[in-house]
């Protein structure tokens, strides 16, 4: 909604830096998906990585019946 209102304002001060923004938009989304798509791969992969770490400690907490944050 923000972002709307501030387009607005824009389309009211300057009306053709408005309708140039409007039109390269979606431009530049489509430039910059694949970035954010490599960026989803990126996170997963570190997600997966961390998860290869921490499962020994995981493991030996379900067979001990440990909490995370119990005290010996």
């Amino acid at each position: 909604m923000l972002t709307f209102l501030m387009w607005i304002v824009l389309f009211v001060l300057c009306w053709p830096l408005a309708l140039v923004a409007l039109l390269l938009y979606p431009l530049v989304w489509l430039l910059l998906l694949p970035f954010r798509i490599v960026g989803i791969a990126v996170s997963g992969v570190l997600q997966l990585v961390w998860e290869v770490v921490t499962l020994p400690v995981t493991i030996l907490r379900l067979l001990t019946g440990r909490k995370a944050h119990a005290r010996p």
